[in-house]
Parts: C-alpha cells; sequence; structure tokens
C-alpha cells in the first residue's frame, strides 16, 4: 500500500468518505457547454507545439498550473479533455464553492485557505483522491489571480506536502496566458512544462519539492511568453476555435467587397493565424 493511500485510508469507510461528489453525467454536460462557451469568448485555445504530454494512465497525476484569470477552470476543464482515461479533481476555495455550487458536482472540492484545518484537509481530501485508480488533480497553486509575467514564479507549499506523501506519480506545470493578436476576441495560450517524476530518488524535503516545481512552472512561462510576443500561431496547435470575425457593417462591407472580385470571404482579420 502506498503512503498516500495508508494515509488517505484506501478501502475503509473513513477514506471513502472524504472523496468530492462527481457526476460522470454532469461532467460531460458540462465539457460540452464549456467548449460552446469558450468558442463564444475567444479567438482560440491554442497549445504549443510539442508539449501535449505523453503520460501513464496508471500514475496519479498533478498538474500545477499559473492562475491569471477568471477563465483557468474552464480552460483547465477543456485541457482534461488531453486525458480522456482520468478522473479530474480541482481544489477550490470554500467560499467561491459555495457560491459556484454546480461545481461541487463536476469534482471541485473546497478548501477553507489560511488555516491549519484547512491545510490539513487538503492534504487528506487531495491524498485520498489520488489513491484513487486513474486519478488527477488540477492545482492553481499561486493561491490568488497572478499576471503571467510576475517573477519570481511563488507558489503556496500544498502541492509540495502532496508530493511528499506519494510513493510515485507524475507532477505537470502548466503555463496559461491569455492575448490579443490580430483578432477582435483573446487568444487562449497553454503550455505544458517539463514532467516531474515521483518516486524517482529519495524522498525529497517540501521546499525541494516546491523548488522543482517552480523552475518548470517558470521555465514553462518563459517559453509561452516569449511564444506569446512572436504572435505567429504556426508555434502552436489549436484545440478550440471561436468566432472570427469583427461583426456589425464591418465585416458585411468585407464580404460585399469578396463577392464583388469573386473571392472567397474570409472572416479572419489578420494575415496571419488563418483556420486549420
Amino acid at each position: 500500500m502506498t503512503r498516500a493511500a495508508h494515509r488517505a485510508g484506501k478501502g475503509s469507510t473513513a477514506g471513502r468518505n472524504v472523496l468530492p461528489r462527481r457526476s460522470s453525467l454532469l461532467c460531460r454536460s458540462f465539457a460540452w457547454w464549456v467548449r460552446g462557451y469558450l468558442r463564444k469568448h475567444f479567438h482560440a485555445v491554442r497549445l504549443a507545439l510539442g508539449t501535449r504530454p505523453d503520460v501513464a494512465s496508471d500514475l496519479p497525476l498533478i498538474v500545477v498550473l499559473n492562475h491569471p484569470s477568471w477563465w483557468d477552470p474552464l480552460i483547465g476543464f477543456l485541457l482534461a479533455g488531453l486525458f480522456p482515461d482520468r478522473t479530474h479533481h480541482v481544489p477550490m476555495d470554500a467560499q467561491a464553492l459555495r457560491r459556484y455550487w454546480l461545481f461541487s458536482r463536476l469534482g471541485f472540492y473546497g478548501i477553507d485557505r489560511g488555516s491549519t484545518t484547512g491545510a490539513v484537509s487538503f492534504l487528506r481530501v487531495t491524498t485520498a483522491i489520488l489513491a484513487q485508480p486513474r486519478a488527477a488533480v488540477w492545482i492553481t497553486a499561486q493561491g490568488q489571480f497572478t499576471d503571467p509575467r510576475v517573477r519570481p514564479t511563488r507558489l503556496l507549499p500544498g502541492v509540495g506536502h502532496v508530493a511528499r506523501r506519494l510513493d510515485s506519480g507524475l507532477i505537470l506545470t502548466l503555463a496559461l496566458e491569455y492575448v490579443f493578436w490580430d483578432e477582435r476576441l483573446p487568444e487562449v495560450l497553454c503550455r505544458f512544462g517539463e514532467p516531474i517524476a515521483i518516486g524517482n530518488d529519495p524522498t525529497p524535503g517540501v521546499s525541494e519539492w516546491m523548488e522543482r516545481i517552480e523552475a518548470s512552472l517558470t521555465s514553462a512561462q518563459d517559453a509561452l511568453r516569449d511564444a506569446a510576443l512572436n504572435r505567429d500561431p504556426s508555434e502552436f496547435e489549436t484545440l478550440l476555435l471561436g468566432k472570427a470575425a469583427i461583426g456589425g457593417i464591418y465585416d458585411q462591407a468585407r464580404r460585399l467587397r469578396a463577392w464583388f472580385h469573386g473571392e472567397r470571404f474570409d472572416p479572419e482579420h489578420g494575415s496571419r493565424g488563418k483556420r486549420p
């Protein structure tokens, strides 16, 4: 039995009772809604080429992402589709979860931040989740909204405590940015960092885990920042394509001009970023 399973009480009633509720049917319905909602509000969701993760489904997975925006949970919900065989969970501020009660049926679980009781609860619930087969936990470990260009990248130590409690697993860092390029609507840019294996060496301390995780996330953020500055969609694979048109009389005039010249109307405003 792994340390995580032992401490969470895997196989016992106590261990099962701490697991958050999660409705598979509701998750599938919500994922469908998220795709449509993101299409309305973003021009595209893009993942940096060469960073799509290939993770064995039998390992516990922790995804640690930066936290630049209110949109992060919905983007995470979309990206969870890259791991279709896993059951996904997300810790969330308990007060916020009470406001967005629907999330409590989507694998989110409430954490009382800033208290010893909350920290103990976070460790207990998170290790119980990761003791389950094919489990994944997504953590916005900055703890508050933070501009993606702020350095150094500092994370709350909870994820380091979780890593120290596991015998095996994988940590993936994920950098997010929201930028405007050539279109009316913004782009969502994503980049996974270098994976960090759990169990390959003698148990590091929490501070060493945090150094590794922060270094991986910082590297992913820096690479994503450079790609954002390049403004070149060819450096990304498009996970979701939304609206392109500017709309209104401006697009009507462009459409009429294309018809007059016998050309195909392209709603893209920029010269790059053509629809795949």
